[in-house]
């Protein structure tokens, strides 16, 4: 007899937050008969159920959900945010590492939209986190061809309906313009499919480059391309507890959490990541003198006296420039003076009448 008091879930959900599979593929793996309670085929993925009690999956009884875990992955360009693509084109889990646990993404990124993109264990959190109801913050920065202006992007703060389609505030502001290109930060809350871009075009702006660089308080900070890290179990439990008690606006303006770096192998002959760091070299002061051990018996050196301070110093005259030299073309060489040496008699200018010369 089932437990009334607790309250029940579709069959489909409880797998899903246990982290069998999403919830469309639990629906295929019920209409194969693959699901089982206490030893009978479900057929439906209707059944509600209080717990994952006696259901077992291909035989093996299903454990009990692990608690929530969040990744945040930085989605490169060019890939899809899917399981599996028809056309064969690469996904993101073609780029997560293979010992990760099954993951499953927050929201979805386009394939050409790069960035952070959250990935959780828990169904329960990744619906929480992208409902539009919640209102979390999400931050883009966009690159974009042609001409906008600060007032055009500040009236997007009442929302803007769009062939038919009527989009929530949006807080926009032009970070710099770079030639023919501007960049455009936009926070929004309601994520809807290629809102940001549409939204642009409707400025009659070509999107060349779309990153998301936050999602609540996860920020994407420095995570290389195509790496993950967890956010830490402290954080994801403190962010919920915020979200539970003051609602989205508190939880997306908290402390920025970011993910740690990811672990990366070290290179061969690299140092233990446990060893001891070496101290950074202090750079040699100024007017310092070696180091000498004093001599036993010597009386000790005078203190140098402290240096005057700059209020008491007389202040310098200010240097003026040089001035190249002046050259004059036509002015006449003068003749090198000779100088005597001393002792030398200076003859003395004769004054007398001239002798006549001899014949």
């Amino acid at each position: 007899m089932a437990d009334s008091s607790r309250p029940q879930h579709r069959i489909a959900k409880l797998l899903a937050r246990a982290g069998v599979a999403s919830r469309r593929e639990v629906e295929r793996m019920i209409a194969e008969g693959r699901v089982a309670k206490d030893g009978v085929v479900l057929d439906t993925p209707a059944t509600l159920l209080p717990s994952l009690h006696g259901v077992t999956v291909d035989g093996q009884e299903v454990a009990a959900p692990a608690p929530a875990r969040l990744f945040l992955f930085h989605k490169p360009a060019g890939v899809l945010t899917t399981e599996r693509d028809p056309g064969g084109r690469p996904t993101i889990y073609d780029r997560l590492p293979k010992d990760l646990p099954r993951l499953v993404p927050v929201g979805r990124l386009d394939l050409n939209t790069e960035g952070l993109l959250l990935m959780t264990t828990d169904g329960a959190l990744k619906r929480q986190l992208e409902l539009p109801s919640t209102g979390i913050e999400r931050a883009y920065r966009a690159r974009a061809y042609g001409r906008v202006s600060q007032e055009q992007l500040e009236d997007l703060i009442d929302g803007v309906e769009i062939d038919g389609i009527r989009y929530g505030p949006i807080d926009a502001n032009l970070e710099r313009r770079t030639g023919a290109n501007v960049w455009i930060e936009m926070i929004l809350t309601e994520g809807k499919n290629r809102e940001v871009r549409r939204v642009l075009e409707h400025l009659d702006l070509q999107v060349g480059r779309l990153i998301r660089i936050r999602y609540g308080p996860f920020v994407l900070g420095d995570l290389p391309v195509g790496e993950v890290g967890e956010v830490r179990a402290a954080d994801l439990a403190a962010f919920r507890q915020t979200l539970a008690r003051d609602g989205a606006k508190a939880a997306s303006r908290a402390e920025p959490v970011t993910a740690p770096r990811p672990v990366r192998r070290a290179p061969p002959g690299a140092p233990r990541a446990d060893a001891p760091r070496a101290q950074p070299a202090r750079p040699p002061a100024t007017r310092a003198s070696p180091s000498r051990a004093p001599t036993p018996g010597a009386s000790p050196r005078p203190a140098r006296p402290a240096p005057k301070p700059a209020s008491a110093r007389p202040a310098r005259a200010a240097s003026k420039p040089l001035e190249p030299p002046v050259v004059e073309a036509t002015a006449p060489a003068r003749p090198a003076r000779i100088k005597r040496k001393a002792g030398w008699a200076t003859p003395k200018p004769k004054t007398g009448p001239k002798r006549p010369r001899r014949s």
